[in-house]
């Protein structure tokens, strides 16, 4: 049998790289290779449009084993088993207790328990805990006192009478983190030190308790590019290690107690090659410090979906966003993972999107098998050379934080902030101009949809915990929508007392350009909220005019072709005589032509649609 499938190979001969190149290049007919078909990443690094065997020749990670040391493979040998985490916020403790056994009756093994500030008791988790098997399920504690939280959690754990080394959970105690997003390191680096150091000695015997937490998610919520959260929150993590074994703990107890909690974006491959390459760096860091065992370089990662690309309008459209996050995660190898409910962007989440948000993992493990095998993205030439190319740049950028003085020493000098917003400067720029795409927002909005409520104002800022006294300029999380849709949210609360704006297509002339120019400013205004009426096309000019002016029409856009541009364009222009803006759908040769009429509103694909928009908002009054 191999035999002769060897012979059905040897009817197809090898096909080198030259080759391969030489047809591409003949079907470019002349066109810049690198323009054409190279990725310029965010990241930093360049995508060939292929990848073939020899691409890997260099990758050095390769020959390492699924559980073996760097990990880049994932830490599990037999499978890829993840859990699946849902949080809870906790305002009433009987309350949060039901609706943990509620999740946990419907496939959730990990709870994520989110308080509001305040200090924990033993009595306050007797209530919270109630009928919860522990060794059966991981809790965390997220926003709490992590040190009151630790010391009521254990006394819990004893008097319960369950196996400390079998429980598992964690607090999210990450001071360093907290100084990023608020500017405040309380009580100076001495006393979370100390804290910290207090957190791993109270949970000794909790060999599955994590004290301490990298909020990676932190960078990448604020805008930040895939290298910048890995690099910078390697950094973080490397600043833990050298605080505290210079305080006397041992290296293996401090990287045994951290968890990485890192955002994961829509950049489908790239961020599975983020989780695979955060492995490969963390353990090559804690092996510097020479552990007594190689298992303390395991890197324990929680993944969540990340906050940036989520929106309030077409807020279903958060469900796909989140499902291909989620792929990104477990085949990525993440321990544990959080999807967040697809309306969490503009209100507490409810049980409809509760039950949506914990179902996208389940179909994950029970239907798509992904927990079942062992590093799914094995043996892929770009996934592989994309881990590659990662970590070789988030290394580099680790190695500049190093080079500041570590990682607290960066951000009081303001480069991670620094770096952190110019990427994120980078990337609004490519929303409002469409480079970089968020599907119902500024590209294909949902016509028909309108705020009929009040959204509180905050929903469109960024998320600013910078506190009062704050020591150093603090990262935002935001989400990359707001600013589009400030904007139509503004055209929907101005409509709710005046005639919502009717942009009208002027169709005429050659049917495939006036259908085409027609569809892209619909789309082009519908994104500011403003109604659009296509038509199928007029005779003359004189009957669109007509139309548009019956129809109540305060934007009248022509869409024709280039040609019938320099005719129908300002026969349209007087026609109209300023009772509507007038605006030319594209960008024609005879441009500076009809601007020497006095026809000055042009939109094409190459318009910064965010500007323009507000421009045509103020001209309406709105």
């Amino acid at each position: 049998m191999a035999e002769k499938y060897n012979n059905l190979f040897a009817e197809f001969p090898p096909v080198s790289t030259q080759q391969w190149m030489d047809k591409i290049t003949a079907d470019l007919k002349g066109a810049d290779y690198n323009k054409k078909l190279v990725w310029k990443t965010n990241e930093g690094f360049d995508v060939q449009p292929f990848y073939r065997a020899e691409n890997m020749d260099e990758v050095s990670f390769l020959n390492s084993l699924p559980g073996e040391f760097p990990f880049v493979r994932g830490t599990k040998k037999t499978n890829n088993e993840w859990l699946v985490r849902q949080s809870i916020a906790v305002t009433d403790l009987a309350e949060a207790n039901k609706k943990a056994l509620n999740y946990l009756m419907r496939g959730v093994d990990s709870l994520a328990f989110v308080f509001n500030g305040g200090e924990l008791t033993v009595a306050d988790l007797e209530v919270l805990l109630k009928d919860v098997c522990l060794p059966a399920v991981e809790v965390n504690f997220v926003g709490c006192c992590s040190k009151k939280a630790t010391e009521a959690f254990v006394a819990y754990v004893k008097k319960a009478g369950y196996d400390l080394a079998e429980v598992r959970g964690s607090v999210e105690y990450d001071p360093f983190g907290k100084f990023a997003v608020t500017g405040l390191l309380r009580n100076g680096a001495e006393h979370v030190l100390a804290n910290a150091a207090s957190l791993i000695e109270q949970t000794s015997e909790m060999k599955k308790f994590k004290t301490l937490a990298v909020n990676g998610k932190n960078f990448g919520n604020a805008g930040a590019s895939a290298v910048q959260e890995l690099g910078f929150s390697l950094a973080q993590g490397a600043e833990y290690l050298t605080a505290l074994t210079e305080k006397g703990v041992e290296i293996d107890a401090v990287a045994k107690n951290l968890k990485f909690n890192f955002s994961v974006s829509a950049n489908y491959f790239m961020e599975i090659a983020k989780l695979r390459a955060a492995r490969l760096l963390w353990a090559q860091i804690v092996k510097a410090y020479g552990p007594k065992c190689e298992c303390s370089a395991k890197m324990t990662i929680h993944a969540e979906t990340g906050s940036w690309n989520k929106t309030v309008y077409d807020a279903y459209v958060n469900m796909l966003r989140t499902q291909t996050e989620a792929m990104s995660a477990s085949i990525g190898g993440a321990d544990s993972i959080t999807v967040l409910p697809f309306n969490a962007a503009y209100e507490a989440s409810n049980e409809f999107s509760d039950r949506i948000a914990r179902n996208q993992q389940l179909l994950l493990k029970e239907e798509s098998h992904i927990s079942k095998i062992v590093d799914p993205a094995a043996g892929s030439y770009y996934i592989e050379e994309l881990t590659a190319s990662l970590a070789e740049n988030a290394w580099k950028l680790f190695i500049d934080v190093q080079e500041k003085g570590g990682f607290i020493a960066a951000l009081r000098e303001g480069f991670i902030q620094a770096e952190v917003k110019k990427m994120a400067a980078k990337r609004d720029g490519n929303v409002a101009t469409r480079r970089e795409n968020l599907l119902g927002v500024n590209q294909f909005p949902n016509f028909t949809e309108k705020v009929e409520g009040e959204l509180d104002a905050a929903v469109f800022a960024p998320v600013d915990l910078t506190a009062e006294g704050a020591e150093i300029e603090t990262l935002k999380p935001y989400r990359g929508a707001q600013a589009f849709e400030a904007l139509r949210y503004k055209t929907d609360v101005y409509s709710k007392t005046n005639k919502r704006p009717l942009a009208f297509m002027l169709t005429i002339g050659n049917l495939a350009m006036r259908k085409a120019r027609a569809q892209f400013a619909c789309n082009f205004f519908a994104v500011a909220g403003f109604d659009v009426l296509d038509n199928n096309g007029f005779k003359t000019v004189e009957e669109g005019v007509e139309a548009a002016q019956k129809a109540g029409a305060a934007i009248v856009v022509i869409c024709s072709s280039d040609d019938e541009y320099a005719e129908f364009a300002p026969a349209a222009f007087e026609a109209l005589g300023g009772k509507a803006i007038f605006v030319v759908a594209g960008a024609p040769a005879c441009t500076d032509d009809l601007k020497a009429k006095g026809i000055s509103n042009f939109i094409s694909v190459k318009s910064n649609l965010l500007a323009e928009l507000k421009q045509y908002q103020a001209s309406l009054g709105i």
